[in-house]
Order: structure tokens, then sequence, then C-alpha cells
């Protein structure tokens, strides 16, 4: 699933009139550089959910063949955040009950995808973050197993759960808006929408939510490379880089 509905204030005035995830990045929109890269991995459907100017990136989608199948998760009428867009957007993922690869749309990296498709089947986890030991201010919080405990703003001092300021031996990475989610982990999200009552969510506020059931651990690559480009001066280095 790649996450492209968001409103991508940061980029305006581009996002006055199109969509972020249409941006071109050395020529080739976003959106199209994420697609191709699922598709060389080995990844054959796929799904996109849509919010602003949908009309733009569904007349976008229809008017390429990107040799794999793609499907839209309409968001047009509310924005559901990452979580409430899965959510949403399940009952495309097809009956195989294979997990399913969550991308935001925003992302440029080296990450080798079918790598870590391979090592969340081998874990046997309910979600593998891909993660890294990039300059962030933001981090996740793991165990020496592994297992997520947490989140930390190194700005603000603020740390999500309050429990996780007092844990020791936790390692902090960055993360990279790529994972792994199984089936038990969707039906789970699911849940936790409809336990919760809320429609629109992060889906970090279900990933610190300590379900219990649910285990939730990191793959660290830490030659991973990776540009957001949901920022004009990240937008500007990426567009350098790839000319």
């Amino acid at each position: 699933m790649i996450l492209a509905a968001g409103l991508g204030t940061r980029l305006r005035p581009w996002t006055l009139e199109h969509p972020k995830a249409l941006v071109p990045v050395g020529g080739i929109p976003m959106l199209e550089r994420v697609i191709i890269k699922l598709r060389d991995e080995g990844f054959c459907r796929i799904v996109v959910n849509v919010h602003h100017f949908a009309g733009q990136v569904k007349d976008f989608l229809s008017s390429r063949s990107f040799g794999v199948e793609i499907a839209v998760s309409d968001e047009s009428e509310s924005l559901l955040d990452t979580g409430g867009a899965i959510v949403k957007a399940a009952p495309l993922f097809g009956d195989d009950s294979g997990p399913i690869l969550v991308h935001n749309v925003d992302i440029i990296s080296n990450a080798d995808l079918s790598s870590l498709r391979d090592f969340h089947k081998e874990m046997n986890a309910d979600v593998t973050l891909l993660t890294s030991g990039r300059e962030s201010s933001r981090r996740l919080l793991f165990d020496v197993r592994n297992n997520l405990r947490g989140w930390h703003n190194r700005n603000t001092g603020e740390f999500r759960p309050e429990t996780s300021a007092s844990l020791s031996g936790l390692t902090e990475h960055a993360f990279s808006g790529i994972y792994m989610v199984s089936a038990h982990g969707v039906a789970d999200i699911r849940r936790y929408a409809r336990e919760s009552g809320r429609e629109a969510f992060p889906v970090m506020d279900w990933l610190l939510a300590g379900r219990e059931g649910v285990t939730i651990r990191e793959h660290y690559v830490p030659e991973l490379e990776l540009i957001d480009i949901g920022k004009p001066e990240t937008l500007a280095k990426a567009r350098l880089k790839l000319g």
C-alpha cells in the first residue's frame, strides 16, 4: 500500500493545485517512482489511497501502464490519516492473508524491500518497521529483542508512552515510513479503530498502544539511505541527486 493521500502543506505552492504524490523528482512523479520500485522488487498488486486532488491521482494512474495491478482507496470525503487509511483499504488487500508492505509516497530510498519482506516472514512478527541510524529528532525505542517499546521526541523530551522514559537498555532508531504488516496486524488495526471509535488516526497511535498479542519489531539497516521529499529543502536535495 502506498500512502498518497496527504495534503502536502509544506510543499506549497505546488500542492495548492496538485497532489503531493505527483510532485516531480528528476522529472518523474514521486508516485511513479514508488510504484516502479515496488514492481521491480516483486510486488505485483498495489493499493494507493487518495484524498487531496484525488481526481488528478486517479487520472494519472489510469493513464499509465505500470505492469502491476493497482487499486485505489478513495478518501475524497474525509482524510483518514495513516492508520485510518489502512482500515479503509483493508478490503482491497485480497484474500491470500499475506503480509502487506506500507510505503509513504514521499520517501526515496535504497531500501531492499524484498529483503524486508523476507525478514518479516522469517521473524513471524505482526509488524516489521524498517529503521536506520539516520539523523532524526523523533526516534523509536527498541529493547534487546528488537521489540518496539516507545517513541521519543529529542527536541521536546516527550516520550510515548511516558513509562518508556524510565526503561533502561533501549536503543533509539529512526523510522523510515516503510513497514510490513501481517494479516493479523491489519485485523487488529481494524479492531483498534472500532474500540477507540476513531475513523481517522495516525498508525503510530496503534503501534504505541501496547496491543495484546501484537508483536512489533524492527529491521535495522545501518546503510539505509533515505530522503523524505515532503519538505522544500529535502525535495531540492532529491532533485539534485536524481537529476
